[in-house]
């Protein structure tokens, strides 16, 4: 399975692509109405795709008990055919587990026509990292992979730079997710791609929550063979862009726009990494490790009407202390960041192919 020309550009161009949450009603069960919603409120917003069944979506989807996890795949696969879209829209699905689950996974996600997978390294710490690039060369020859370094405090792992040079050189690795939230490990792997025989044919997206504006206006320069070789972050495949996601595309747009006038407004883009930075730690909860991550980005869905309630299908999974009072200050700190009127304006939309519930 290979790229859509039409897909290959614009992933390589770099866009936005929001990690869709799960929704779910007051008894944890499926919400597919308001499932069906947020796809159609990410399509609105201008976003170039969507990552289903990943880390945002919950992991638990997978769970025998549960079993979500070919329900969310189908449910923004129909929405997105439904939207009859003139322009490319990125499907991604997430695929984790040892090789028999990621390979069951990447055919399941062909079987709906999803483009890319985002293959996640978390739960095989004990795996030497040869045996895990065995596992995407495997992944690899069913689906087109979308490489995941996923930090250590949600899962993942830290892996050498050599790692990151094999796997580069994997035939049909089409993109990187670095989501490390770690600048040595960021490095690592950019500069892995630039020295890799493939570095043209890998589009690298930041998944770095806690420093979005500025990979996105980085440009890295190593010499390669005597030969300068440069290379940035052209998208973001982010769980941040979940929320405020019609602003993200602004953003991105503007990020771009810059890079393309000499730099012109670097400046306060740069101040507008703090300020995007800044309501992460609310959405994210850093500061209790992470904990109410989903729930935070819930909670601002909740606000919007875009969900019923914060509930995850882990009871344990919620709010921490404060973060909804860390919520409120960031709201109030940088409304020109949130996407609420455009919100109201297709929700009391008449036009119901508008309107996201």
């Amino acid at each position: 399975m290979t790229l859509r020309p039409e897909i290959h550009e614009l992933l390589h161009a770099g866009t936005v692509i929001p990690a869709h949450p799960l929704a779910l009603n007051a008894d944890r069960q499926f919400d597919e109405a308001r499932q069906r919603g947020l796809t159609r409120y990410y399509i609105a917003s201008g976003a170039g795709g969507v990552a289903v069944g990943v880390h945002t979506t919950q992991f638990e989807i997978r769970d025998p008990a549960i079993n979500l996890y070919e329900t969310v795949l189908k449910t923004a696969a129909d929405e997105i055919e439904l939207a009859q879209l003139d322009r490319p829209f990125i499907k991604v699905a997430g695929i984790v587990g040892p090789t028999e689950q990621a390979l069951r996974e990447a055919k399941l996600a062909g079987q709906y026509g999803y483009d890319l997978g985002l293959l996640s390294m978390g739960g095989l710490k004990d795996w030497t990292e040869e045996a895990i690039l065995d596992r995407v060369r495997a992944v690899a020859e069913v689906i087109p992979v979308f490489g995941f370094y996923l930090q250590p405090s949600v899962g993942g792992r830290i892996f050498s730079y050599d790692f990151w040079k094999a796997f580069a050189e994997i035939p049909n690795i089409q993109a990187i997710k670095v989501a490390s939230f770690n600048r040595y490990q960021t490095l690592d792997v950019v500069r892995a791609v630039c020295h890799s025989s493939r570095r043209e044919e890998i589009a690298l997206y930041t998944g770095n929550d806690d420093n979005i504006v500025a990979d996105l206006l980085t440009t890295y320069r190593f010499t390669v063979d005597g030969k300068t070789v440069e290379k940035g972050f052209v998208g973001g495949l982010l769980g941040h862009w979940a929320v405020w996601t019609q602003k993200a595309v602004e953003l991105l747009t503007e990020i771009k726009t810059c890079l393309n006038n000499h730099n012109e407004g670097l400046a306060e883009l740069l101040t507008r990494n703090v300020e995007v930075t800044d309501s992460n730690a609310a959405f994210f909860d850093p500061s209790h490790n992470f904990h109410g991550c989903i729930a935070g980005l819930h909670e601002v869905l909740r606000r919007q009407g875009l969900l019923e309630g914060t509930w995850c299908l882990n009871p344990a999974e919620d709010l921490s202390p404060g973060q909804l009072e860390e919520i409120d200050r960031v709201y109030a700190m940088y409304p020109h960041l949130n996407d609420d009127a455009f919100v109201r304006e297709h929700l009391s939309s008449p036009d119901l192919t508008l309107s996201f519930s």
